[in-house]
């Protein structure tokens, strides 16, 4: 099945203009409807396959400020009594779900807390939110609790209150080392708030810390990014994620470039940040890591994990919690009402607060975890034939053929392997397995 020529997908301008270009799902955003979203309720009225992952996100929407390149649904505006009314309304939420039968009774694999800043709430709104969604689904079978932090909003008392309620994962937005880069990106913390909440974090004794770094913020250097390397090397965290800055058209980034009629964004060219992310890759294999997707790499593959990613990319279900959320259940995607007043609205109506969704077909769910997969750099043949009855090479013949002609794709054994120079611009790449009608669509 040949979808799209590979070289007209890598001919694309290398200047970053504005728009996403990273793929998170599959279909595109854009094919999720408001008209859809009563197959939700039908997809929640039929029990799971067994052992089939379930997972949880909570999004917690608020923040110190808004960072100019930042496309989630933030606030910066709530005081306590609004904040810990929102929570009280994810509960609720999560206790509807709790109630039918695709979720009664189920433990979740996975919980994912993500913002916004989760780290923005105190000791007591974390430690009752937690209490909350434990007694709807108990967390004795959780195998991985993510919790994203920005260093700014972290003392020692707080991390020791985030570790002791359960937290395996604790993912610092670092982005960059440098106090100017973070100030005029509109970053909230400062590089000295790094360090501190960095000796903290280790003196908890989290099993797995990560920090996320962005290539490509404004004003980056090549001279400042080689130091951005050796400092994250410095801290030997168990996981480094490195994004490409992208500019959405929901950033205030973007909105200066409308206002100034600037078709490229003021930040690096894609060349100069996929550059960037070689460069860290390279001197993080030469400290001894392992790069395992395009945007990671960890020091320990046997012991460090990402279930929230890996087993969404295979399929889980998950259940979005919060405003502008987005979840996954039997094949049926869905997001969440888009802001705090309608969501709001809705939980006080007793009402899933459901914005658009769509279900797949088959083939959709074969492509999606296909393109998704594709992101870890490797995806098993066997793995397709098995879930799907699928030989995804004979079945893509034409694409993957070009890619090896291209110099793209190897083969090993089971595996089909990206090479490091497609791995940095897969998501270029996964538009060629696109079904036909969603190429050349908006996708979000």
């Amino acid at each position: 099945m040949q979808t799209h020529s590979f070289a007209h997908l890598l001919a694309e301008s290398d200047a970053t203009t504005a728009g996403n270009y990273f793929v998170a799902n599959y279909p595109p955003f854009s094919f999720w409807k408001k008209e859809h979203v009563g197959d939700v309720t039908k997809a929640l009225e039929h029990p799971p396959e067994s052992e089939l992952p379930l997972g949880l996100y909570f999004h917690i929407p608020f923040c110190r400020k808004r960072c100019h390149f930042c496309y989630f649904r933030v606030y910066t505006d709530k005081n306590a009594d609004e904040i810990k009314g929102y929570l009280d309304l994810g509960l609720r939420e999560l206790a509807l779900y709790a109630q039918t039968p695709r979720i009664a009774n189920r433990k979740p694999k996975f919980i994912y807390f993500g913002g916004g800043t989760p780290s923005y709430l105190s000791v007591p709104q974390l430690t009752s939110l937690v209490t909350g969604m434990q007694k709807l689904l108990p967390w004795d079978a959780a195998e991985e609790i993510a919790f994203e932090a920005e260093p700014g909003t972290l003392t020692e008392a707080k991390l020791t209150a985030i570790r002791d309620l359960g937290v395996t994962r604790l993912s610092l937005g670092v982005e960059n080392f440098d106090k100017h880069l973070l100030e005029i990106n509109g970053r909230a913390h400062r590089e000295d708030e790094i360090y501190r909440a960095y000796d903290f974090a280790r003196k908890v004794d989290f099993p797995q810390i990560n920090i996320d770094l962005i290539a490509g913020m404004i004003e980056e250097t090549d001279e400042n990014w080689q130091r951005n390397i050796a400092k994250t090397i410095e801290f030997q965290p168990d996981s480094v994620t490195i994004y490409q800055m992208e500019i959405p058209h929901n950033t205030t980034i973007y909105e200066q470039m409308k206002a100034e009629k600037k078709l490229v964004a003021p930040v690096a060219d894609w060349i100069t940040k996929r550059r960037w992310v070689a460069e860290a890759f390279t001197a993080l294999e030469a400290a001894g890591y392992t790069v395992t997707s395009a945007t990671t790499a960890v020091r320990n593959p046997e012991k460090t994990k990402f279930l929230y990613r890996d087993l969404l990319w295979q399929g889980a279900d998950l259940i979005g919690l919060g405003v502008a959320s987005f979840s996954h259940l039997a094949g049926v995607h869905f997001q969440n009402l888009p802001d705090f007043e309608t969501y709001t609205a809705a939980m006080n109506r007793g009402e899933f607060p459901l914005g658009r969704a769509l279900t797949t077909t088959a083939e959709e769910r074969i492509v999606r975890e296909l393109i998704l997969q594709l992101k870890l750099g490797k995806v098993s043949r066997r793995y397709f034939q098995d879930k799907f009855g699928v030989k995804i090479d004979e079945h893509w013949a034409e694409p993957f053929e070009e890619l090896i002609r291209l110099g793209l794709l190897t083969q090993e054994g089971d595996w089909l392997i990206l090479t490091r120079s497609a791995l940095l611009k897969v998501d270029l790449i996964l538009h060629g397995f696109f079904l036909p009608q969603h190429l050349n669509a908006r996708y979000s």
